[in-house]
């Protein structure tokens, strides 16, 4: 049985786009690592985290946008 995905998020009649979604479960997830990269002491071999959280974001939401949550 093939899964059918929303075209829409319906939260209080409010319609919301799925890729807000995906953005936010990867920027989530992108400060999860960050924070782990910095318990695991191994935030000192980024040179600019600014553009590697923005980097691993990216890479969250196409896989979260791809495979988890299609739109």
């Amino acid at each position: 049985m093939p899964l059918i995905a929303p075209h829409e998020l319906a939260v209080a009649d409010v319609l919301f786009p799925p890729l807000l979604l995906v953005v936010a479960l990867a920027y989530l997830g992108a400060q999860l690592t960050a924070q782990g990269l910095v318990k695991g002491g191994l935030h000192r071999f980024v040179a600019l985290p600014v553009l590697f959280e923005l980097g691993l974001t990216a890479i969250y939401a196409v896989v979260l946008g791809t495979w988890v949550i299609p739109a």
